[in-house]
């Protein structure tokens, strides 16, 4: 998942508690499936950023050879200016790009 290309907002915002519901028809499991998708979306992006610092990780033992690696500096200030996950999933469940169901409610089939 690209989460460079979400439009969600930098920063916490007033939200209409009413919107979250309409899909689900019930305020509290909406938030659990906005919660759930959260934890997927901390995930992905910790591997991510895991795998693009391991290109500069050394395997040097030596303390004296640790030095700042401007291109490492720059992918880290990149992630943390990146949207928070929980305003990620809430953009996503609003724009129904979450995919969810209910087992307890769905028939088997």
């Amino acid at each position: 998942m690209d989460f460079k290309k979400t439009n969600a907002e930098q920063s916490i915002v007033t939200r209409d508690i009413r919107k979250f519901d309409g899909v689900t028809g019930n305020i509290y499991e909406a938030i659990s499936i906005m919660s759930k998708r959260a934890n997927q979306i901390s995930s992905e992006l910790k591997e991510e950023l895991t795998n693009k610092l391991q290109e500069f990780s050394t395997h040097t033992d030596n303390l004296e050879e640790v030095f700042e690696n401007r291109e490492q500096i720059e992918v880290s200030k990149h992630y943390e200016k990146l949207p928070k996950p929980a305003l990620i999933s809430i953009q996503e469940f609003l724009d129904d790009k979450v995919y969810f169901r209910n087992p307890s409610k769905d028939p088997i089939i």
